[in-house]
């Protein structure tokens, strides 16, 4: 079961990275956001096809098979995700330094206590580690919802409208991530190892590909005033 879930997912991911570079827009003013959208299940591909094959999976001491390449997928992919939000939120705004270093030093700190708490035998320690990270999750929505949040809204326009969107899409999908690590065999082993590879799956495919080509369209509409910014920065 596991190893048909991680390979539905190399092939989900390969097809979703390249239909969302096909289809994405690809004027001077978005062409990034295109490239970061169809990079990042780019990536997620290699790491299915890690865990298909094998690699850098591991048994903990007490029999739960870990998932490496998971955690290596999500150090590449979210800092992606939130680099695309951070450039919309300032409405590419080239003094945006501050708030995306802040973020992606959240986002990182969240990844790799995140796989302390899977790594670690020890109840206790696995539970700290997990809280550590979830603290580190907070400050991520902090900053979206906080300044980021303030900075876009001052703008207003269509720019703003996608922000808002995207980041209630994504704050949504990476809600559950913390819920199923938690229940899965890696926390309290509510759910099977199977049930939760199969679940993180969905969530990737929602959070990767379905959330690129739906961005992918925000930004569609909003790019004739990301073209007039473009022009007035290079004018």
């Amino acid at each position: 079961m596991e190893k048909t879930a991680l390979l539905t997912g190399f092939v989900v991911m390969s097809l979703g990275s390249l239909a969302l570079y096909a289809k994405g827009p690809k004027s001077n003013a978005v062409r990034h956001h295109t490239q970061i959208h169809s990079l990042v299940p780019f990536i997620a591909a290699t790491s299915y096809l890690a865990m298909y094959l094998g690699t850098m999976v591991l048994t903990r001491q007490d029999g739960v098979t870990l998932y490496l390449p998971r955690y290596a997928d999500w150090l590449f992919t979210t800092p992606l995700l939130l680099a695309g939000l951070v450039a919309l939120a300032l409405h590419e705004h080239p003094r945006q330094g501050g708030y995306l270093v802040a973020i992606i030093g959240l986002d990182a700190l969240m990844i790799v206590t995140g796989l302390l708490s899977a790594i670690s035998f020890d109840g206790t320690v696995r539970l700290v580690w997990f809280l550590w990270s979830c603290a580190a999750f907070a400050g991520v929505y902090a900053i979206l919802w906080g300044p980021l949040r303030q900075r876009s809204a001052s703008y207003g326009g269509a720019l703003d409208e996608a922000y808002r969107k995207n980041t209630t899409q994504l704050s949504v999908v990476w809600l559950a991530y913390p819920v199923v690590f938690a229940l899965g065999p890696e926390g309290f082993g509510t759910i099977s190892s199977a049930a939760s590879v199969w679940i993180i799956l969905i969530l990737d495919v929602v959070a990767k590909v379905v959330y690129g080509y739906v961005a992918g369209e925000r930004l569609k509409a909003a790019e004739p005033e990301l073209q007039r910014r473009e022009e007035r920065r290079l004018a």
